[in-house]
């Protein structure tokens, strides 16, 4: 079930704000199904207008769902898409054509013939004159029914891109450098991706008589507030949704964090003051007043509008005092627990502290994300004598850039040679992987033997890494977890055996603490599958004796941290230990100096790292905490969540 929906004069769109995004993604699916079976019933057309990328897919993945356990038939349904690259060959790997023939339209029952999108592949000369009749077709139609859209980090929604007036139809469009740096990874480098695109304007998408705008994921919280609370722009074209009579905004938690109903909902009324919220109001309130927390005063809740606070709970300094306890808690240099002889009168027990060495099991879904993410915690649970496991989930295999397997089949040829090994196979190799990668096209996939060749890349510097760390390599395990093994940027769904092979791997080595990638910022959703992955077996293994004394916390990677009010444990490091974590980091040379998929932060991962260790411990010291060097944040799965 999703939140009740609180729309007033801050939030100008109504949104509705769901525990996941696969949630979000289902109503919306429900919508789309009344209505055409409502219409069919009548006898007429349907007319839905669709979108691309990731944020729909699920809603494709429903319909067709419907279509083959339920009998849903489309065929009385009309489509007409938001938009398309320019130029663009149907047939390409990035072709929007090509993405709804995989997604959608192959796997219904739909008539081909009540299919639109815009075309890539005319004259330039000849693009106007397609849009003007684009825009007839869907007068012809009868308008659009459902409009379903996403959201860029600029606010554009089709290709719709800043500036774009309220009024603006069917177009060619210039593309904004910072939606092409999104783009980056689909088409292997920014230098790769269209400069321009054929889009529906934002007149064309406020025709429809319903609109359904997705978005989910901790990135597009800034730009859902801007969008739905800040005021009407073209700078944000998002924003005219304001003015229509039948839009909504359709979000998962993370994306709706910044709304003020989810920042700050004591401004809006009545809140239930659970330990969470008051944490998460007296935080809110020191950093907005930029005092600590113990220096609070009755003033200063009462002014901000925290009166409910005060008259529920009592006087400031006891509201004070509690949360200041429960942030000191989180502060352990000890992630695993201590052993007897470090133990000290007035150590705060620790759960299954009795338990010492602990075998620990990190989860990481890229072969670097485990020493990016919590390096330093890693570091220091080795340290410290415990039996430290790493999983990495995925080869990693399309984040290598061509150049590098150029160079290693070069090394591998020049070892082989002057050993004399299998220089015939060698050197047959070698020729394949020059003639290969130098005919190869943009977003091409990579032969087998390509592939093969940079996920060794990957192994042999998260085992660089792990040695830095002082993992031995027996103690790292490389799954390779099929979902990812397509040679594409797009994966397959989850599958049974993805589950499986993690199940197994939990059950060889009965970990007593559980690390698993918490960060669904990634520009892939790389981290959000394998953390389902994760949970999913952890979920199977509940009833075993051994697992019922095990802790799951999950961190986050490159693109997020944790919200102070969320964080549970903080382990904080010293500059020694933030040094050799950057040494760590810097052992995946492939992905020093500039990354193939950078994500929306184009600085290095060690400098993303860094920073928001940096940024914690801070945090952490205006609100009158302990001053650290860094601190690395993890939150305690609570065993039944989704995500």
């Amino acid at each position: 079930m999703n939140t009740i929906i609180r729309h007033d004069a801050l939030e100008k769109i109504p949104c509705q704000v769901f525990p996941h995004a696969d949630d979000a993604s289902v109503a919306v699916a429900e919508h789309i199904r009344a209505l055409v079976e409502q219409r069919a019933s009548e006898g007429k057309m349907c007319v839905l207008g669709l979108a691309t990328g990731s944020t729909p897919v699920e809603i494709y993945n429903e319909l067709v769902r419907m279509h083959e356990e339920e009998g849903l038939s489309l065929a009385n349904v009309i489509t007409f898409n938001l938009d398309e690259y320019f130029p663009m060959q149907p047939n390409e790997l990035q072709s929007y054509v090509r993405f709804m023939n995989e997604h959608l339209f192959d796997r219904i029952d739909i008539d081909p013939a009540n299919i639109h999108i815009p075309d890539g592949t005319l004259a330039e000369k000849d693009v106007q004159k397609a849009c003007q009749q684009y825009e007839q077709g869907i007068i012809d139609a009868g308008g659009i029914d459902i409009q379903i859209l996403g959201i860029g980090r600029t606010g554009h929604i089709g290709f719709n891109e800043p500036g774009s007036g309220k009024a603006t139809r069917t177009r060619l469009i210039t593309l904004d450098r910072i939606t092409r740096r999104d783009a980056a990874s689909d088409f292997f480098g920014e230098e790769n991706v269209p400069r321009k695109a054929i889009t529906m304007g934002v007149g064309t998408i406020l025709d429809a008589r319903k609109i359904f705008l997705l978005a989910f994921g901790e990135h597009k919280a800034p730009i859902i507030a801007e969008a739905a609370e800040g005021p009407i722009t073209p700078s944000v074209a998002a924003s005219f949704l304001q003015e229509h009579p039948s839009a909504c905004l359709m979000l998962d938690e993370a994306a709706a964090e910044r709304l003020t109903r989810c920042q700050s909902p004591w401004r809006l009324g009545n809140v239930a003051w659970d330990e969470r919220q008051i944490r998460k109001a007296t935080i809110w309130l020191a950093q907005k007043l930029n005092k600590p927390i113990l220096k609070l005063t009755e003033e200063d809740y009462n002014e901000e509008g925290l009166q409910d606070l005060l008259a529920e709970h009592g006087m400031a300094y006891d509201i004070n005092l509690s949360v200041f306890r429960h942030l000191q808690g989180t502060i352990t240099g000890w992630p695993g627990g201590k052993p007897a002889e470090q133990k000290m009168p007035g150590d705060r027990p620790q759960q299954h502290d009795d338990i010492f060495p602990k075998r620990i099991l990190i989860f990481s879904p890229h072969p670097d994300d485990d020493v990016i993410s919590m390096g330093g915690t890693l570091i220091r649970l080795v340290d410290q004598g415990h039996e430290v496991h790493v999983s990495y989930q995925t080869s990693g295999n399309i984040a290598v850039f061509d150049e590098d397997a150029i160079r290693f089949a070069e090394y591998a040829s020049e070892f082989n040679h002057l050993f004399e090994i299998g220089e015939e196979k060698t050197a047959a190799l070698e020729a394949h992987v020059d003639e290969f990668l130098t005919h190869k096209k943009p977003g091409q996939v990579d032969s087998q033997e390509i592939q093969g060749i940079k996920g060794i890349i990957r192994r042999t510097e998260a085992r660089a890494a792990g040695r830095t760390c002082g993992i031995p390599n027996e103690r790292l395990h490389f799954q390779d977890l099929p979902f990812y093994e397509t040679g594409r940027v797009r994966k397959k769904p989850l599958s049974e055996e993805d589950i499986v092979l993690t199940l197994e791997l939990l059950q060889e080595i009965k970990p007593h603490q559980i690390y698993a990638a918490g960060d669904l910022s990634d520009p892939h959703g790389t981290h959000r599958t394998c953390l389902r992955a994760v949970l999913s077996a952890c979920k199977r293994l509940k009833e075993e004796s051994w697992f019922r004394t095990t802790q799951v916390w999950l961190y986050r990677g490159a693109w997020q941290e944790w919200s102070p009010h969320d964080i549970e444990m903080a382990v904080p490091l010293s500059p020694k230990e933030v040094g050799r974590k950057r040494n760590a980091i810097f052992k995946h040379e492939s992905q020093k100096d500039r990354a193939l998929f950078p994500g929306v932060d184009i600085r290095e991962f060690w400098q993303r790292a860094e920073q928001r260790n940096l940024e914690t411990a801070t945090m952490y010291d205006a609100l009158g905490l302990a001053e650290y060097a860094a601190i690395e944040g993890f939150v305690r799965w609570d065993g039944e969540s989704e995500i």
